[in-house]
């Protein structure tokens, strides 16, 4: 017996985490924001201007993992995140009175019910919508994110469990586009897409159609321009150790969508080494005097070691690039 009782004393001290654990600890939730901004960043990328480049950390337990990003003319960002979360902050004032905290669920609900990967804003009424990928579903919620109602449209049935609304943006005339992350094949192109006539949580008429982007490349969020076009953020994954991202911006016309039809767009630039590279998810336009539009760009990290949280911040005027079609149409 004196044998036995030395093994299990033997056995509970090689193993200390079997019968001894230490109390969890809470959860960081008052740790504030380190805005860094990055040097040595080319002044352009093709026609974009780059204005500036910045690194996001925190301890707070709701940082990370952004996937959709809307902006405010006073510079003011709000980001949402694939586990739920947001942050609200501003660039000017490196991270100074951030603010952090949950849109959905809480830190018992399964990460696929609260999969936030886009956000769209009324800019009249304030209200916004949210796209669910986990659950291809479609969330309304008033200008304070409350008033909460959902759909899960059947036009989106078929986007996949794990790549569905990926890109999602509502039109200045109440219509709403919807982009799935995963191609209709495995390593395709070819990604489902459906034009909602209005809301799709009071109709859900509209238009399916096929997006393709760029080979390699996926949709990852969008945005309307002010000449009514979109902007779609686009992202390929570079296999390697550790894999890469390259990020691309790509102009489509709203008027080419046509029903079972392929919409296609236009590139306009990729973001790539030497420019900070990550997995840009999150894309914000805001119009400025003179009709140019600064982008901003943030990057879901993934909760992965070898990745960052990025924040991007470009200039691009549409007038500089209709005035370069047009010479170059021009005869002689």
């Amino acid at each position: 017996m004196r044998r036995l009782i030395l093994i299990f004393a033997l056995a509970a001290a090689l193993a200390p985490g079997t019968w001894l654990r230490s109390r969890p600890q809470p959860a960081d939730h008052q740790s504030g924001l380190s805005v860094t901004r990055l040097a040595d960043v080319p002044e352009r990328t093709g026609p974009l201007q780059v204005l500036g480049a910045w690194e996001l950390n925190s301890r707070n337990e709701h940082f990370g993992s952004y996937s959709a990003l809307l902006a405010n003319p006073n510079t003011e960002l709000f980001a949402a995140s694939d586990r739920g979360r947001y942050l609200r902050f501003s660039v000017g004032d490196e991270g100074i009175g951030a603010q952090f905290g949950w849109i959905a669920g809480d830190a018992d609900t399964l990460k696929n019910l609260i999969d936030i990967e886009a956000i769209t804003r009324d800019p009249r009424t304030g209200r916004v919508w949210l796209a669910y990928e986990g659950t291809n579903t479609i969330e309304r919620r008033d200008r304070d994110f409350g008033n909460v109602k959902q759909v899960r449209p059947a036009a989106m049935e078929g986007f996949g469990a794990n790549s569905g609304p990926e890109a999602f943006a509502r039109l200045s005339d109440g219509r709403f586009l919807v982009l799935a992350e995963g191609p209709r094949k495995w390593m395709g192109r070819h990604h489902q897409g459906f034009l909602f006539a209005s809301d799709p949580l009071e109709s859900e008429k509209g238009i399916a159609f096929t997006f393709v982007p760029p080979s390699g490349f996926k949709p990852v969020d969008m945005v309307q321009l002010p000449d009514g076009r979109m902007l779609v953020l686009l992202r390929r994954l570079d296999f390697g150790i550790p894999p890469g991202f390259t990020t691309a911006l790509l102009v489509a016309d709203l008027a080419e969508i046509e029903e079972d039809g392929e919409w296609r767009g236009e590139l306009l630039a990729t973001i790539t080494d030497p420019l900070p590279s990550d997995n840009y998810e999150g894309l914000a336009v805001v119009p400025q005097d003179g009709g140019s539009l600064v982008l901003w760009l943030i990057s879901d990290d993934n909760s992965a070691v070898f990745q960052r949280t990025l924040l991007l911040k470009l200039r691009w005027n549409p007038l500089n690039e209709l005035a370069r079609k047009t010479k170059e149409k021009a005869p002689g």
